[in-house]
């Protein structure tokens, strides 16, 4: 796990290029604390800061690898894991033994080789072997081009900007906006993301708030030749194709289930360094921590909770990491560090995510780095096998399904006459939809009424369907629930989940790892038909049918939980009220936000009139944002990382 940076110039590599490029690789500096490395030829310049979890002693990057003859044709930066490295290299070596007899080919004991390798075996291909997560770029001394290739699911990122003067690309978006004057680009506010942000909660794929900077989307990879722009090929595309169960084959599926999990874990603990694991009160990170017992006995687990009762559960996974085994070590966010916190983690996600469980999700890491240096989690497992409570929303409303579609307008009508907070209003509202158009992710926040009156420019025309549209066009045939699980891997998952755990923790220079995003798990989880996940009682039945004796009793059948945060008692309350009071006051985004409204939103809220704290939260974190990256009012203290090497 590590933080890339690199430039591929449009004519000649100056020496002002390199050393901006060199300077930019400070900031993404807490994603590799162990080992900083710098490379260039004419015209391509990587940096690299390298957080050592496999072979530890050698696979320094940039990484110079090439068949014999031409031993440094290719130049790799590489940030990530691939599980199945072992496998890959045995593979590689039988074919290079042919070519090329005893002479050795890999130099080291690491992953980065094999992926290099491969590359030069099999071309773009290779990345559909690779197994694990990655965002990586390769340098062909001899073609001239370079190749970028970014995981499946998207659990690693890859920013990209291209001009005049160049291909710059990183892990981190904040050390390309250092090199927008080089590449001739400037850093204007992308006003369209802008609005899906405030929407979503999240900046979808593959926009950023910056116009000028783009994410290589996830299962993609770019071929780039210098003066040209990226050409951009998705490789994969997840697809749910339901094979129903059969009543004598119902143990067999369930099997097939727990033993790619099971399967997945044990790649996924393949590290030189300490392993450990997330564990709140849930099925899906009590599953990985005991099936992670199964190869190292001195597990040990971390969880985060707040001191509010019905906002932590950390008994529940005390309780769960007692019935497994495992070591536990718990830490409770008070009021005063969340809101401490939030400027800081806000410079670290690069852009605005306005989940608040990624402030939990931050101590909880920052505890468990003073332990370990590898934690596994139990992000995915919802979007696989349909997790989300808003799954079941198609059951309730199948009625509406079957009305005429002049009902179900006419029922669209009626819920538009009945007052804001009147029970049934929202049922007939979104019976009356079809799923493209009431359905877009589990972030729901603004409506266009109450965007229209904070967003100074709001354009009507920018909609949640602009990003879920062509991802629906994909999941056509499928039934309502696969659909929505189609688009949250897409949207949901890239734009929040993904972005948080990743920022989050490398913030603290601590990798995680996320098994169930496997290619072989989604496999057998792609399978699953809609009365194997959602049921009147409970999600995920297939996937608890499965734990069945690996997770403990007293969280097989519980509800999801999560990391849950007292945010709507905090807002109306001492905790947070007069912080966030004064991060409107002083905001300077009155060019962009109705400040007045938002104030009006507060009030109304700590009034108790409405609800707004979801609303809130995602407007006061873009103010931080802007302040930060903007304006430069607000300055995070962000500390030199200090970690030894190895844990």
């Amino acid at each position: 796990m590590c933080g890339l940076l690199g430039f591929l110039t449009s004519d000649t590599a100056e020496p002002d290029t390199v050393e901006q490029v060199y300077d930019a690789l400070h900031c993404v500096r807490h994603r590799g604390p162990d080992e900083r490395g710098t490379w260039h030829d004419d015209q391509l310049i990587f940096g690299f800061n390298r957080l050592s979890i496999i072979d530890i002693e050698h696979s320094h990057q940039p990484l110079r690898w090439g068949p014999p003859g031409d031993r440094e044709r290719y130049a790799l930066t590489f940030n990530g894991e691939i599980y199945n490295y072992l496998e890959l290299r045995a593979e590689l070596a039988k074919a290079h033994a042919e070519e090329f007899g005893n002479e050795p080919m890999f130099h080291t004991e690491g992953d980065g080789e094999a992926i290099v390798a491969a590359f030069h075996y099999w071309g773009p291909d290779a990345v559909r072997r690779l197994r694990g997560m990655f965002a990586f770029a390769i340098w062909d001394t001899h073609t001239r081009q370079l190749f970028l290739a970014r995981d499946p699911f998207g659990i690693k990122p890859l920013f990209i900007a291209t001009g005049p003067g160049g291909t710059a690309f990183g892990s981190e978006k904040k050390s390309l906006l250092q090199l927008l004057p080089a590449l001739g680009l400037d850093d204007t506010l992308d006003l369209r993301a802008l609005e899906h942000y405030t929407v979503l909660q999240y900046v979808p794929e593959p926009e950023t708030l910056h116009t000028d900077i783009r994410r290589l989307e996830s299962g993609s990879y770019a071929m780039v030749e210098p003066g040209q722009k990226p050409k951009i090929t998705g490789y994969f595309i997840p697809r749910f194709q339901v094979r129903p169960f059969s009543p004598d084959s119902e143990q067999t599926r369930y099997n097939e289930i727990a033993a790619a999990l099971e399967d997945s874990v044990a790649k996924h603990m393949r590290a030189d360094v300490t392993v450990g694991s997330f564990l709140s009160g849930g099925i899906d990170s009590t599953a990985i921590a005991a099936l992670a017992m199964r190869h190292n006995p001195d597990l040990i687990t971390f969880t985060a909770g707040f001191e509010r009762e019905g906002y932590s559960e950390v008994d529940v996974a005390a309780e769960s990491a007692a019935a497994i085994g495992a070591r536990h070590i718990v830490k409770v966010v008070s009021p005063a560090e969340f809101a401490a916190a939030i400027p800081e983690i806000v410079w670290y996600l690069d852009d605005p995510v306005a989940d608040p469980a990624l402030v939990p999700l931050y101590f909880v890491a920052k505890e468990a780095r003073k332990h370990v240096k590898v934690v596994l989690s139990g992000e995915g497992a919802d979007e696989l096998f349909g997790g989300y409570t808003i799954y079941r929303e198609p059951l309730s409303l199948a009625p509406f399904d079957r009305l005429p579609s002049a009902v179900r307008k006419l029922a669209g009508k009626v819920s538009d006459l009945i007052p804001e907070g009147t029970r049934g209003k929202s049922l007939l509202h979104r019976g009356s939809l079809p799923l493209e158009q009431r359905y877009y992710g589990n972030a729901r926040s603004f409506s266009d009424a109450q965007l229209r009156s904070v967003l100074r420019d709001f354009r009507p025309q920018w909609t949640h369907q602009d990003v879920t549209a062509p991802i629906y066009a994909q999941s056509r045939g499928l039934d309502p629930v696969a659909r929505m699980q189609h688009l949250d891997l897409f949207t949901w998952l890239r734009g929040d989940i993904l972005v948080k755990a990743d920022k989050v923790t490398m913030a603290n220079s601590l990798e995680l790892r996320v098994p169930f995003l496997d290619r072989e798990v989604f496999a057998v989880a792609e399978q699953i038909p809609l009365e194997q996940k959602i049921t009147k009682q409970t999600t995920k039945y297939a996937l608890r049918q499965a734990l069945e004796g690996i997770v403990p009793g007293h969280v097989l059948h519980r509800a999801k939980l999560g990391f849950p945060v007292p945010l709507r008692h905090w807002l109306r309350g001492t905790e947070l009220y007069d912080w966030a009071h004064e991060q409107i006051t002083e905001s300077q985004t009155d060019h962009l936000l109705d400040k007045a409204a938002v104030t009006a939103m507060l009030a109304a809220h700590r009034n108790g009139e409405s609800d707004h704290s979801r609303r809130l939260w995602t407007l006061l974190v873009f103010m931080i944002w802007h302040g930060i990256f903007v304006e430069e009012r607000i300055k995070p203290q962000i500390q030199e990382p200090t970690y030894p090497v190895s844990l």
